[in-house]
Formats: structure tokens, sequence, C-alpha cells
């Protein structure tokens, strides 16, 4: 669960906690770590080597929900999502997707990955991801940096949880297998 469970979904708001993500800190170096709220526990960043990722927002669980609210529940998150997609699309220009499909075999292998991925799969942030970049926070003379946005849920019980990626290094789609 995350900071973010019961708070209602507000694009203006999401857009701001990308600004505060794309121009803060991001750790060039180290372990990967998750950040929680110190009284609850609850997911509230996680940051490793030239990322960091939050929570934007958490739907309800979706435990004992059934068609068509379950249906109702997931088209909605992924109409906030959407939401998001077009605001930064508008100020970054077309995004690219990044499918999760392959970190998620990569970690089902117990295969290594590069940290950001590992880090998302470790939160159970299982959507593709929605990428721009490199962007920067303040003008040309800024960090450049990528930035993604996704939404997903670990299994058909748990809520969509939406979050936010800033890493000062590509996002790229890894490949079906090394070679």
């Amino acid at each position: 669960m995350s900071a973010r469970a019961g708070e209602e979904f507000d694009t203006v708001r999401a857009v701001a906690d990308v600004d505060a993500l794309l121009a803060g800190p991001v750790p060039a170096a180290g372990p990967t770590v998750a950040e929680g709220e110190p009284a609850t526990g609850e997911w509230t960043a996680t940051g490793g080597e030239g990322f960091r990722i939050v929570p934007l927002w958490e739907g309800d669980s979706l435990t004992g929900v059934y068609e068509p609210e379950w249906n109702e529940a997931v088209e909605a998150a992924e109409g906030h999502l959407a939401a998001l997609v077009r605001e930064l699309d508008a100020r970054w220009g077309a995004h690219r997707r990044v499918a999760m499909h392959v970190p998620l075999f990569r970690k089902q292998r117990r295969e290594p990955m590069p940290p950001l991925f590992d880090a998302l799969l470790a939160e159970d942030c299982y959507g593709d991801l929605t990428v721009w970049g490199p962007v920067s926070a303040d003008g040309p003379q800024a960090a450049r940096r990528w930035v993604a946005v996704s939404a997903g849920h670990s299994d058909g019980d748990a809520p969509v949880v939406m979050v936010a990626a800033v890493t000062d290094r590509p996002v790229v789609e890894l490949p079906e297998e090394d070679g």
C-alpha cells in the first residue's frame, strides 16, 4: 500500500508531483532503498542508482470486486493515467511506450536487470511505462532526465497504483533475451 491510498485523483496535483520529482535529486550511486511513512510504513518513494520513483495515486482495493465494478475501476484508473499523459505530452511532445513484460519475466527467472526496472517490480508496479526524454525541469542549463509514468496492479485484487519515475539514464525497452 502506498501513502496515496484513499486520495482522489487530481491531474493538476499529479503534474505538480512529476515536476517536483523532475526538479529533485536522484542518487548517483548506491543501493536501491524504498522509503515509507514513519507511522504507517506506507510506501512513499524508492531511490536507487540514477533514479527515483514515487506513487502518484492509488485506487481502492479490488478484493471482492467483480464485473462490472472491477472493469469500471480499472477503466477509471486508465482514464486517470491518460489524462496525465495528455498533460505531459502537451509539455514534452509525444511519449513512447516501454513494456514491462520482459523485466517481469527476468524477475521470475531471477535474472539481473537495470535497477529502475527491479525497483518498479519490487513495488508491484507492473504496468507498461509511458516515457519522455530527455527533458529538463528548468531550461537548457538543468540536468536532462527521462520521465516515466505507469499505472497497474500486481493481481486482480490489488489496487491500481499510478507511479512516476525520473532517471538520469535513458529508459529503454529490454531485449527479449540477452545475447
